[in-house]
């Protein structure tokens, strides 16, 4: 048996979501928890393992433990979709999934012990029979996605995601639990599996932060101001950086950038400071310039990695009645472990 005889081809693109405001209200959906990890299709074939991520490229080297839970699972041969997620003291950690993709064996293995990977479980694609589902609908592979669960017999390694019937149960996902919850996938259950196509929904909990200025970069073309450059407290009453907003208008630059340019030379960032060049900077400026603690922007985020907003936030609106020393790290949310979040999803 191998992967190759495999009825679902190994470079299969997973399915995708396209980005909603609004969880459905129509019939005919199935709602999942958004998990924050690596997304990863599972191949099995006998004693041949493959984990692929969402970009065609192998991941079986990186996750040996999640490998190793597949192979000492009693089915032979399966193909399922999910999300490989670590967990660090109990939360989610972006970071730690970062880590293993490491060229070091050893340094993974290290690893993977400290911190062993759980794999979130939300679709089928081959059955434990053999049987392609790709162009099963949804409610069909959920099925076959559950009895499957129940023959690997509940390996603590792999996890089966949540799903609700009704649009009620997802809103509350998001209004109890949402501080701990990336956010709500909605899957038509008569649609096949329609690899690379972004036909489910993804509804994303958007999160609010007050932040100080710290400083800002002027703009790519030096006509005013072209990103802020986000910080909050530390316990330490250090300000650490986290972020930048360039959700500026063109009606408000020239007034802003005159108004930043009043505060400039003050401390700046006194804890975690922006970085210099990368080899993401393409040639770009990474100079900034530092401003005095006095002005606070409420800024909307969706994902946190590492004490920091993992893409650029949206500036929301500007908090003079907000103290800067009330801008603490202690607003960043970070999503639970996949155990801990079930359990509080009512699994």
């Amino acid at each position: 048996m191998h992967l190759d005889d495999l009825p679902v081809p190994l470079d299969l693109a997973p399915m995708e979501a396209r980005l909603v405001d609004e969880i459905p209200g129509d019939a005919g959906w199935r709602f999942e928890p958004k998990w924050d990890g690596f997304r990863c299709l599972a191949f099995r074939a006998g004693e041949e393992v493959a984990l692929k991520a969402k970009s065609g490229k192998p991941l079986a080297r990186y996750f040996p433990d999640i490998v190793a839970a597949i192979k000492a699972l009693p089915v032979q041969r399966f193909v399922v979709d999910g999300e490989l997620t670590i967990a660090v003291n109990g939360e989610l950690s972006f970071d730690a999934l970062q880590a293993r993709l490491h060229p070091a064996e050893s340094r993974v293995r290290k690893l993977a012990a400290e911190h062993p990977a759980c794999f979130v479980l939300f679709d089928c694609l081959l059955d434990g029979k053999g049987r392609s589902l790709i162009e099963a609908p949804y409610t069909r592979r959920r099925q076959e996605l559950e009895a499957l669960y129940g023959h690997f017999g509940r390996p603590a390694a792999l996890r089966l995601s949540p799903v609700a019937a009704d649009r009620k149960t997802a809103c509350n996902w998001l209004s109890e639990v949402g501080a701990e919850l990336d956010g709500v996938i909605a899957k038509r259950l008569d649609d096949p599996y329609l690899p690379g196509e972004r036909v489910m929904l993804k509804i994303k909990r958007m999160r609010t932060a007050d932040c100080v200025v710290g400083g800002f970069r002027y703009a790519q073309d030096g006509d005013g101001v072209g990103s802020l450059l986000l910080g909050l407290y530390d316990e330490a009453g250090r300000l650490n950086h986290v972020g930048f907003t360039s959700t500026i208008s063109d009606a408000e630059r020239g007034e802003l950038t005159r108004r930043l340019e009043a505060l400039a030379g003050g401390e700046g960032f006194t804890g975690a400071a922006p970085g210099g060049p990368s080899r993401w900077s393409a040639g770009r400026s990474t100079q900034w310039t530092p401003l005095r603690h006095e002005l606070v922007a409420e800024v909307r985020y969706d994902h946190v990695t590492g004490d920091r907003f993992r893409h650029g936030t949206k500036l929301v609106r500007w908090r003079p009645d907000k103290d800067p020393r009330q801008c603490t790290m202690t607003q960043l949310h970070p999503e639970a472990a996949p155990r801990r979040l079930m359990h509080a999803l009512g699994q």
